[in-house]
C-alpha cells in the first residue's frame, strides 16, 4: 500500500494499515446494525485506514460520529483515493497468487 499519497487539493494523506484488532475496534464502535451494513462498512474502513493529514495525527474511528465526520473532512476526492489506495494492494495478491 502506498503509504503517503496526495489528494486532488494537496492533501498529503498518511495510511495505516488495518489489521484484525483495529477490524475489531471498528466493528465495536459502528455496532451490531452498522457493522453489517456492507456499503457503510466499506466506508468506515476507509476512514479507518487515514492515520494523519497533512502530517496531522488522526485518531482512529471510536464512534460512528467519528467515521462520518472523518468522511466528511476526506470529502469525495479523498474518499475515493484513500479507497483506491486500500484496494490495491488486495488486488496485487490475488494476481500474484494466481501466478499472472
Amino acid at each position: 500500500m502506498d503509504r503517503v499519497i496526495t489528494d486532488k487539493a494537496g492533501r498529503r494523506l498518511t495510511l495505516r494499515k488495518v489489521g484484525v484488532l483495529e477490524t475489531l475496534r471498528l466493528y465495536k464502535a459502528l455496532g451490531p446494525e452498522l457493522s453489517l451494513n456492507g456499503p457503510y462498512l466499506s466506508a468506515a474502513r476507509i476512514a479507518a485506514a487515514v492515520e494523519m493529514i497533512d502530517d496531522v495525527p488522526v485518531p482512529f474511528p471510536a464512534s460512528e460520529a467519528a467515521v462520518e465526520s472523518l468522511l466528511d473532512r476526506l470529502g469525495e476526492d479523498g474518499v475515493m483515493l484513500v479507497g483506491t489506495a486500500i484496494r490495491r494492494p488486495a488486488t496485487a495478491a490475488v494476481v500474484a497468487e494466481a501466478g499472472n
